[in-house]
């Protein structure tokens, strides 16, 4: 695939604690001028971001990020708050608490609560995976086949590891056809994207794609 393939598949990332306003609008326009599928941005700056492309390109924000430790209640309300300030795109964090103490019902119940939430907008739920064991892995393809969302994804990119093509071959092997996935976290180099969409990634989340792309010469 080329970088501006790539780029077309990537949501352009900046979830760090300090980001400003003046980087978020910066990162909004390199996202229309490359073409990325979205940006995605923290809940706090989602209204301006929305306001400010006016429907040039998507706005994805993160829920229960980035330990996935809230109630279900918060993340009900984060999901509606942020679709209500204009978001197009949820990427939710699950409870790997939760996972690891085989609460199986209470986690399917929270993710279909969140989508109920997103009001028909595109849901991402977030597993973590280097977390994880192979098991649970394939228990969490399975309830986000059940719950209804549109993609699983790899990583918040806050933990201590990111996606790597054996975890997205896994995912492919265990999810229902209607669920896509998303790679994040640790994509350093075009080669790690290319890796991970021959892997079966739907979509790449990177702070890095756009400079990789630049540095390629891509305008």
């Amino acid at each position: 695939m080329e970088i501006r393939e790539l780029l077309t598949i990537t949501d352009h990332t900046l979830l760090k604690t300090d980001a400003t306003w003046t980087q978020i609008r910066a990162l909004c326009d390199e996202g229309v001028r490359f073409g990325t599928a979205s940006v995605c941005i923290p809940p706090s700056f989602v209204r301006q971001a929305a306001d400010y492309l006016g429907g040039r390109l998507p706005v994805c924000t993160v829920i229960g990020f980035p330990n996935g430790y809230a109630t279900t209640a918060v993340k009900v309300f984060e999901t509606q708050n942020a679709v209500a300030n204009g978001a197009d795109e949820i990427d939710m964090v699950t409870d790997v608490g939760w996972l690891k103490e085989k609460r199986y019902d209470a986690l399917l119940r929270e993710i279909r609560a969140v989508r109920e939430a997103c009001e028909g907008k595109i849901l991402k739920v977030i597993i973590e995976t280097c977390l994880l064991t192979e098991e649970e892995k394939i228990r969490m393809c399975e309830m986000v086949s059940a719950s209804g969302a549109d993609f699983i994804k790899t990583s918040t990119g806050f933990s201590k590891g990111g996606a790597t093509p054996e975890d997205i071959r896994l995912f492919a092997a265990h999810i229902a056809p209607h669920v896509k996935i998303k790679a994040a976290g640790g994509i350093s180099s075009v080669a790690d994207a290319r890796a991970l969409v021959e892997s079966g990634a739907d979509r790449l989340g990177s702070s890095r794609m756009v400079a990789l792309a630049s540095a390629f010469g891509v305008q």
